[in-house]
């Protein structure tokens, strides 16, 4: 966090440990479709706790294999000379695979839920990778290679490199390089500006606001300050963000950083990108001091979006854990990590406490600090 001016600074959470990473507790590959799109031979080898990835191997009897073959059948519709070699991932709303075609590596994504809402996500990062064909972004993002919203399913080029986080939340501090790099690409996409009508605005934020009221998880005077901030923001320009600026959603390969997972992307208030990444860096005091730099650099109108996205961004994981927990509670055998669209859960109840303390924690100093940007106004 940083100051909002001389006389009412925030002050920067300490670092504290915590017992081990979140989401280390099984056998699975990493979240996220970084995960998929980067060396798929990684997944191969044993994990840091000693035990082999989930099993990659093409099983397409009986009724387990189902899915998968309906998946296969979808990419086939699409891109008959995709070859799949592997299953990456298998979740209740998608299916990950990958494969060759013809001298390419690829990586298909194929959609299981047909619920209107996932549906409308996968199109629009459908509708995403086919406008950085025509329109492309300064930052590097995989090459499309076929893609049928009607049916659910993507297949892009796979690229080399690591995940810059294997979990939503890291706990050990990244490299400075790793998130110099990673601020530095997130930066040139945010000053992007791709042609009027390409990009919609994903983010309600009134709406958003509203709802996270009726939750419980925003005070009257919450919403106050949050209006309040708004209204200045008004005639504002807009940004473009990735939306959902995760280090498990970031590559580091050897041409520099490869963003994915562009369901999110879109026009938000300044800053929405930076927001998600001071969300998630809370073991990470420096790379935090780095971002709050960036997000004050552009002045009080620029201070004041972030703020305004970092009490939404803060909210939502705070949101998604407690929600995490309820789940554990009512489905205490189902594995962790499976789901790319839900956050790796804690392998513990103590993880998930120390985590979800910390949310709050941070919630209330972005409070704190969103009241002192309207005591200046």
């Amino acid at each position: 966090m940083y100051a909002t001016s001389a006389s009412a600074p925030a002050p920067v959470r300490p670092h504290r440990a915590q017992p081990a990473p979140l989401g280390s507790g099984g056998p699975y590959p990493p979240a996220g479709l970084a995960g998929a799109v980067a060396d798929g031979a990684r997944l191969r080898r044993p994990g840091p706790n000693g035990r082999a990835p989930v099993s990659g191997r093409l099983d397409l009897s009986g009724p387990q294999g189902a899915p998968l073959r309906a998946a296969i059948a979808s990419v086939h519709r699409v891109c008959p000379d995709f070859s799949a070699v592997q299953v990456l991932r298998r979740s209740s709303r998608s299916v990950l695979l990958i494969g060759t075609t013809g001298r390419t590596t690829a990586v298909a994504k194929c959609l299981i839920d047909r619920s209107p809402a996932w549906i409308e996500r996968f199109q629009h990062e459908i509708a995403a990778y086919r406008a950085f064909v025509r329109h492309r972004p300064p930052v590097r993002v995989p090459r499309l290679v076929a893609a049928d919203p009607e049916h659910g399913t993507l297949v892009i080029e796979r690229s080399p490199g690591r995940v810059a986080a294997l979990q939503r939340h890291p706990v050990e501090p990244p490299p400075r390089t790793d998130v110099r790099s990673v601020l530095g690409a997130v930066c040139r996409l945010n000053l992007w500006r791709p042609p009027p009508g390409v990009f919609g605005a994903p983010l309600d934020y009134p709406e958003q606001m509203r709802r996270y009221h009726e939750f419980g998880l925003l005070t009257d005077r919450d919403i106050s300050d949050m209006q309040s901030l708004l209204h200045g923001l008004a005639h504002g320009q807009g940004q473009f963000c990735h939306g959902d600026a995760l280090l498990s959603n970031m590559l580091l390969s050897p041409a520099g950083p490869v963003l994915v997972d562009w369901e999110r992307a879109g026009w938000y208030l300044p800053g929405y990108d930076l927001a998600t990444m001071w969300a998630v860096l809370g073991d990470a005091p420096e790379a935090r001091r780095q971002i709050s730099q960036l997000a004050q650099a552009a002045g009080p109108a620029a201070r004041d979006a972030f703020l305004v996205n970092l009490m939404l961004v803060l909210t939502r994981e705070i949101r998604t854990y407690e929600s995490a927990v309820l789940r554990t509670m009512h489905e205490p055998d189902r594995p962790t990590g499976t789901d790319t669209r839900r956050p790796v859960a804690p392998a513990t109840g103590e993880e998930l406490r120390l985590l979800l303390r910390r949310l709050h924690d941070d919630a209330a100093m972005a409070r704190r600090a969103v009241r002192a940007a309207v005591g200046t106004r």
